[in-house]
Parts: structure tokens; C-alpha cells; sequence
């Protein structure tokens, strides 16, 4: 997707002299220049630690880092204890019984619902534009895949691609098409509460909004076999363009579910 976002000067940076050789290999994957810890000249810094990739501000004290962490925390209480196949993201993709569409997501972030998605058993293609962002998932992923609780989900169910969903979705042959493609376009958001969370707030500085939303919708629909399912705030409007054929919603979000008429 196209972000509305100004220049964002994000360098990789080393946490301790045993990471200097990854994140130098990191910098030169991604195109970044290299920094020390809080080097006030970049915004973000990409710190490589011993134990993950982490995303962190340097011009904001008290925000914490990002990173992607499938193996504990809020994704692995969700994993185990989330409502499974009948929570509101489940009924909106359409599993019912045994029946686990494949999807692409194709507004991947942080990859967490991605990740919810190939835990309830859909074979799920994770599209991120930001390489920046990949990188963090991409991190998260191979952490995972050595964790014997999520090892299957990551090696047989979820997938990263790196680009314009835009883009990948047209490329995508007929008989490869997913039965369902997923988006959570980033919008402006007015509320207060959306903006303490922290990850929000980084990943707003990084890649702004996503202006093209419209555009994006409308090549999901050309290419979902089944349905498109975007998520929304509970009180937004569908994004322009073709109404929805009908809403889930939840306490504090909704799925607008658009189907593929044959």
C-alpha cells in the first residue's frame, strides 16, 4: 500500500559488541546506515539485541520498543485462550466446522492476526510493504519456528512477503488465487486512546497512513475467490467503494465482510 508518511531516518544499531556483525549484515540488507544506541540523529533505531530484533524511539523517553514476540506474552494468551474458530475475526474469514479458507493478508504489520489466523488453521500469506517492519516479523518468525508449541503453525502455515499488496495481488495466477484476502488499513485515528499505545504510535512514524485503502480494496476484490474481510474501529465507515454484504462486530472493532459474487 502507499503510506502518507515524511522521510523517517531509521539506522540499525548494534546493543552489544556480539550483535555488530548482524546488524551490520542487517544495515546492508535493508539499505540503513549504521548507529550507536540513542544517537539523537535518528528517530528510530532497528537494535539488533541478543534477544531479538527491536524497533526503538530515540526522541520520546518512556516508550518502550517493538518487536514480535509469537511465543509468549498477549499472542500466546491468545493462542491458547482467544475463543478459537468462533471469535469475531474466525466467523468473519469464514471457518466454520473443519473448513480453514487460505488467506492473504495483505496489510501484515506485526503480523498478530496473521498469526491468530494460521493458529486456527488457515494457510496464511502475510504481505508487509514496509521492509523495516518485515524485518521485525521476519525476526519474530524464526524465533517462533524454534519454539516447539508454534513450530508447526510457522513452518507449514504463514508465509512473509516483502512489497506492495497492490502490486502482489495482481501477480498472484488464477489458480492461486486465496479464498480470502484480509486488510487492516491504517487510518487516521482522532481518539486519544489509540494513541498511547505504543507500537501505534512507532509504527505511525515509520510508515504514516495508509492512503490508498480504496485502491487496495478494490484489488482484493478482483482477486479473493470467496471474500474480502476488512477490519475496522467500531465506529468508522467502510472504506469507499462497494458496500459490504454484511458486519461482525465485537466490543471494540468490526469486520466488514465483502463476498465474491459468482
Amino acid at each position: 500500500m502507499t503510506h502518507e508518511t515524511a522521510a523517517i531516518a531509521v539506522a540499525a544499531s548494534p546493543e552489544t559488541p556480539a550483535t555488530i556483525a548482524a546488524a551490520e549484515a542487517l544495515a546492508e540488507r535493508l539499505g540503513l546506515p549504521m548507529a550507536t544506541a540513542g544517537e539523537a540523529r535518528f528517530p528510530l533505531l532497528l537494535a539488533v539485541t541478543p534477544e531479538h530484533l527491536e524497533l526503538r524511539r530515540t526522541d520520546e523517553k518512556g516508550t518502550g520498543p517493538v518487536f514480535v514476540d509469537f511465543v509468549s506474552g498477549a499472542l500466546a494468551f491468545r493462542r491458547k485462550h482467544g475463543g478459537g474458530r468462533k471469535q469475531e475475526m474466525g466467523r468473519a474469514v469464514g471457518l466454520k466446522g473443519n473448513r480453514c479458507p487460505t488467506v492473504v493478508d495483505a496489510t501484515g504489520g506485526l503480523a498478530r492476526d496473521a498469526f491468530v489466523l494460521a493458529s486456527l488453521g488457515c494457510m496464511v500469506t502475510l504481505i508487509e510493504r514496509s521492509p523495516v517492519i518485515g524485518a521485525l516479523v521476519d525476526d519474530g518468525l524464526k524465533r517462533a519456528a524454534a519454539d516447539p508449541e508454534t513450530r508447526a503453525v510457522i513452518n507449514n502455515r504463514l508465509r512473509l512477503r516483502i512489497g506492495d499488496s497492490c502490486k502482489l495481488l495482481t501477480e498472484i495466477p488464477a489458480e492461486q488465487r486465496p479464498e480470502v484476502i484480509y486488510l487492516d488499513p491504517m487510518y487516521p485515528h482522532r481518539t486519544k486512546s489509540a494513541l498511547v499505545k505504543k507500537e501505534m504510535r512507532i509504527l505511525r512514524m515509520l510508515v504514516g497512513d495508509d492512503a490508498d485503502a480504496p485502491k487496495l480494496l478494490a484489488a482484493a476484490l478482483a482477486t479473493a475467490k470467496e471474500r474480502v474481510v476488512v477490519k475496522r474501529p467500531i465506529k468508522a465507515e467502510p472504506i469507499t467503494g462497494p458496500a459490504p454484504s454484511m458486519a461482525i462486530t465485537g466490543k471494540t472493532g468490526r469486520f466488514d465482510v465483502y463476498l465474491i459474487r459468482p
